[in-house]
């Protein structure tokens, strides 16, 4: 099925960083919803002077920009503008499913969210990092993927904004080594992983750097 692009959007910009998740559950989202080759990619670090303020006053990434002016943040809402945007199934179902698919994403979200706080925590020099603080995340980060992987027969099924959340989760708590081995006790969220990451989707955005 061809993408089903509304009238007036030809053409799409995003403010790009190789190695964040956020990004990356974006590019998915993209590549699925065969909207991908029409996303120019700015490759600008929140870390460096550039234009990424002006078109987002937090100055993160992602940000997408539209032929019609608009700037959309934060991940989640570019997510769902795309799903919108492209054709085939909705990532967000309705009805009663609807519930527990966003819950999932969020319990992604927060292992995502601590594990980008880590990261940020350790651009400062090594001296002045909180071991508190990095244990602090780290809790989090388990105990979203203990329950992520209790939830792995929720995620099977039709695609959807959850599976993708899980999906990135785990390959950047993996990809940046946040905690000792995530995969130790949780069989099935292993099991589902080296599936989902099979997915071209997920190959193509592999995170960099």
């Amino acid at each position: 099925m061809k993408p089903l692009i509304r009238k007036g959007i030809k053409h799409l910009k995003i403010h790009h960083s190789p190695s964040s998740p956020y990004v990356r559950k974006v590019m998915v989202v993209a590549h699925e919803k065969g909207l991908a080759d029409q996303i120019e990619i700015l490759a600008n670090s929140p870390w460096e002077e550039n234009e990424l303020p002006a078109d987002n006053p937090s100055g993160r990434v992602p940000t997408l920009l539209t032929d019609d002016g608009m700037a959309l943040f934060d991940s989640r809402v570019i997510c769902e503008y795309l799903d919108e945007l492209g054709g085939g199934t909705s990532l967000f179902p309705t009805g009663s499913d609807r519930w527990q698919v966003l819950k999932l994403a969020a319990v992604a979200e927060g292992a995502l969210d601590a594990g980008v706080s880590i990261a940020n925590e350790r651009r400062k020099d090594e001296a002045h990092w909180s071991d508190w603080y990095i244990g602090r995340q780290q809790a989090k980060i388990n105990r979203s993927l203990d329950a992520l992987d209790q939830a792995v027969p929720n995620l099977d099924g039709p695609l959807n904004i959850a599976q993708i959340a899980a999906g990135v989760a785990a390959g950047y708590i993996g990809f940046r080594n946040h905690v000792e081995d995530w995969r130790g006790g949780r069989p099935a969220l292993s099991r589902w992983y080296d599936a989902f990451a099979d997915r071209p989707s997920m190959q193509v955005t592999a995170p960099k750097g």
